[in-house]
């Protein structure tokens, strides 16, 4: 299949982009900016343009067979001076359902979105919370453009770790600087804890979608439920610092409550639906492995 992966250069996008690769399929990225000279994904063909300003025309995407679509917006991507709720209607609400039309006018087959799990844990989020409504609507709104002709699907993940060879992270940077002592902040998590899975997991999940996902249907994928701190603590131990990582009701630096929608101290525990299980057949268990993945490019350095 040739593909095209939306988001790229991206940690999510880009880890698709390689495995896809490594499964034979012809994979091209696409991204506002190109990747970095040092980084795996320099080696993909690549398309500059914002989906945001339409930077992408029928002809370029009518190459395709396929879509996956990883570069939703949140907190991080806030430009300067612009309301968070405002941007996340713009770049989610409205900009992902209109590139989703432009695909299916390009003839491309199959689409696959890859969104968030707050909708679907969390459903009360999507009246209190302007990021989480952007979210709900960009899914369902481009799932509803499903025909004979174009199959779509979603795969909203939870919170994801991992790495790409040569694509830096300033969070997981951060982790491993913090469970190697370097910031003086005491170990702990905050207080509540959620769902985990790794790249490698979700790339696998993606996939699978592309190749038999039923169109119009919203997955939820996940892996391994956990507190903050025993996530944190698996920081700790990659690094060759396994110490107790206690769980306090308190703020953390490195994962603040904005970041937690949810709200600290929630404890989100889920078990994705086994007959989605069988159908999109990622690996499990691999949220460790994927932090010893991430600290080997940092630790030490």
């Amino acid at each position: 299949m040739k593909i095209l992966v939306v988001g790229g250069t991206g940690m999510i996008g880009g880890h698709a982009a390689l495995w896809m690769q490594s499964q034979g399929h012809a994979v091209s990225i696409a991204s506002r900016h190109a990747p970095q000279a040092r980084c795996a994904l320099a080696a993909l063909p690549f398309l500059q343009g914002d989906y945001i300003q339409d930077g992408f025309s029928s002809s370029q995407l009518a190459q395709f067979d396929a879509i996956v679509f990883a570069a939703g917006n949140d907190i991080r991507h806030l430009p300067a001076a612009t309301d968070f709720d405002q941007h996340c209607e713009r770049a989610n609400t409205q900009s992902v359902p209109r590139f989703a039309v432009l695909a299916r006018t390009a003839g491309v087959k199959k689409f696959v979105l890859v969104g968030s799990f707050y909708p679907q844990i969390a459903p009360d989020l999507i009246t209190t919370n302007g990021y989480v409504r952007s979210r709900h609507l960009s899914d369902a709104d481009t799932r509803s453009l499903a025909n004979a002709q174009f199959s779509v699907c979603s795969i909203n993940a939870p919170f994801v770790v991992g790495a790409v060879p040569g694509l830096h992270s300033a969070m997981f940077e951060a982790y491993t600087r913090y469970a190697e002592g370097a910031f003086g902040i005491p170990a702990y998590g905050p207080a509540g804890g959620t769902n985990f899975m790794s790249t490698q997991s979700l790339s696998e999940a993606i996939l699978s979608a592309l190749l038999r996902g039923e169109s119009g249907k919203a997955y939820l994928v996940g892996d391994e439920n956990l507190l903050f701190s025993d996530y944190f603590r698996m920081f700790f131990r990659a690094v060759g610092n396994d110490q107790p990582v206690p769980s306090l009701d308190q703020e953390h630096p490195m994962l603040p409550d904005m970041a937690i929608y949810t709200g600290r101290g929630t404890q989100v525990t889920y078990e994705p639906d086994p007959t989605d299980l069988a159908l999109l057949d990622y690996r499990r268990h691999d949220v460790q492995r994927a932090i010893n993945e991430v600290v080997a490019q940092y630790h030490g350095v």
